[in-house]
């Protein structure tokens, strides 16, 4: 019967939450609504005005850009089944359901790490290169820099996904979670998953650490390079635009590392599941309000646009 239970998989997964925590839902729900919904309207909204405004047709904007899209899929993958079933009295997810949200939230999340890397890449050109700026990131390099953080970012699902899924479950379909994810679905198992979180451990070094050393090493380059500019309005501008893009990168590369690359513990559990929350949902929600309100070129260019759809009524 064992042997049955290990090959068949579960129809369906039990999302447990903070089920266990009642009064938390009501709060939780509100939360996560409008999370998602200012990350859709602020996410989108950068797409518009970054495609519109031909001033924002920069190698910047073309990374941030990517950064919105791929913050609206991330969101979408988790959030809209989370609203369901908090609402719900049976919190379940299908299995396909599992396996779909699995795999997409964990090949944007590694696009992600990979994308911030390059977006510090391209301020360290900017900055400290400025003269051959527009020679170093010409539109072929950018195209390509960007297809790799994707293609990597979804390659690097298909093996964490396929490998996770390959462990037996012997019946148990109580997911400790608000959303499939690695690790909690690797709590699961009934068999050893040591190999399983060394590779996680292994694959995490690669996506995280590594891509947040090289951005710790450009800023370190930056940082130089401003700290010799002589006009105060330019030290100002420079560090405004990357003081955006190391908010970000904190708040993600942060409670990412405390997630995949910390020993597992049951002590762990509740905080694990507070930290992805805030990963997966309020940093996307984060990112268009830290790059808005810290960039005098969006905030103009969303002027032009409200301008001209008013004149437009008119």
């Amino acid at each position: 019967m064992n042997r049955i239970n290990e090959s068949v998989p579960p129809q369906e997964f039990i999302l447990l939450g903070f089920s266990d925590r009642p009064r938390l839902e009501l709060p939780l729900f509100v939360v996560f609504l409008i999370s998602y919904i200012l990350t859709i309207l602020g996410n989108l909204a950068i797409i518009i005005v970054s495609r519109l405004d031909s001033k924002l047709h920069t190698p910047m904007y073309f990374f941030l850009t990517n950064l919105s899209l791929l913050d609206l899929c991330y969101t979408t993958s988790t959030v809209p089944q989370m609203l369901v079933n908090i609402r719900s009295i049976r919190k379940v997810i299908s299995y396909g359901g599992c396996v779909a949200q699995l795999f997409i939230f964990l090949a944007l999340g590694s696009t992600e790490c990979l994308l911030l890397a390059v977006m510090s890449f391209d301020r360290f050109a900017a900055i400290c290169r400025p003269l051959h700026y527009s020679v170093i990131m010409h539109q072929r390099l950018c195209l390509q820099l960007a297809a790799m953080s994707w293609v990597s970012g979804f390659s690097n699902s298909v093996l964490q996904s396929t490998l996770t899924l390959q462990m037996p479950l012997c019946g148990h379909n109580e997911v400790d979670h608000f959303f499939c994810e690695v690790p909690a679905l690797l709590r699961l198992s009934c068999v050893d998953t040591t190999a399983n979180e060394a590779e996680l451990f292994f694959i995490s070094v690669l996506f995280l650490l590594i891509p947040v050393t090289l951005i710790l090493i450009s800023y370190a380059f930056i940082v130089q390079a401003v700290l010799k500019i002589q006009s105060v309005e330019g030290r100002r501008k420079a560090f405004g635009t990357c003081g955006s893009h190391l908010i970000v990168v904190s708040l993600f590369y942060g409670t990412a590392i405390y997630m995949y690359l910390q020993p597992p513990s049951p002590a762990s559990k509740d905080r694990g599941k507070m930290v992805s929350l805030f990963y997966g949902i309020i940093t996307p929600m984060l990112n268009p309000l830290i790059y808005t309100l810290r960039n005098k070129d969006v905030k103009g260019a969303f002027k032009s646009l409200i301008a001209k759809i008013f004149l437009i009524k008119k």
